[in-house]
């Protein structure tokens, strides 16, 4: 592939002046009951847009949160199928695995666009030039609040939001174990984000 997309060609900051006070908010390892139910409630209530970095089997074990997430506005992302490490793959499975997770997202949300892709784990190996074969730019992150196992409480993660950069985008998540912390956290945030005259958006593809 020539002039193939690498590293310098993921999005970690949104398509913004660099003193934009623009952040974007992203969520992996979902559509996870009840915190993603949780966390739309509050997206809609706040009128703030999301990524939603989708693994393939909790789609299709949640179709209807699928379907949620596309109704209320949401931008969908290819988290893959089942959370493996990619970057141990060969081009041919890694293809295999984020085809799979297209299928199983077209299969709920037939016209909805799937734009991004997200590596588990942060590791790429050939899944950059891969992802972008198949429609998707590798969405990275500017800052990630490690709000994984051992979940810290959301006084923490409120903290570790302050690392925000003016177009930052932001890894959280609403899958892969309790995010009750997490949905806690940015219910606080938002607010205070608005206050201090920062706006919420989601990436570019030209970002």
């Amino acid at each position: 592939m020539e002039n193939a997309p690498g590293l310098a060609d993921v999005i970690r900051f949104v398509a913004a002046p660099a003193t934009a006070r623009t952040v974007a908010l992203t969520f992996d390892d979902g559509p996870n009951p009840p915190d993603t139910v949780e966390l739309l409630d509050l997206l809609a209530r706040e009128q703030v847009p999301a990524v939603f970095c989708l693994v393939g089997v909790q789609v299709a074990a949640h179709p209807d949160l699928v379907r949620r997430i596309v109704d209320d506005g949401h931008v969908l992302a290819n988290h893959s199928w089942r959370h493996d490490d990619l970057a141990q793959l060969s081009p041919d499975a890694v293809r295999a695995d984020l085809q799979r997770t297209l299928d199983a997202i077209h299969a709920v949300v037939p016209d909805a666009p799937v734009p991004f892709f997200r590596a588990p784990f942060g590791h790429y190996g050939q899944a950059i030039v891969v992802a972008a074969e198949l429609g998707m730019r590798t969405l990275d992150w500017q800052l990630a609040v490690e709000d994984w196992d051992p979940a810290p409480p959301a006084d923490v993660l409120v903290e570790r939001l302050g690392g925000i950069e003016p177009g930052g985008v932001v890894l959280l998540h609403d899958g892969g174990g309790d995010r009750s912390a997490t949905v806690e956290a940015v219910r606080r945030v938002i607010p205070r984000l608005r206050a201090d005259g920062w706006t919420f958006t989601v990436p570019r593809l030209d970002g």
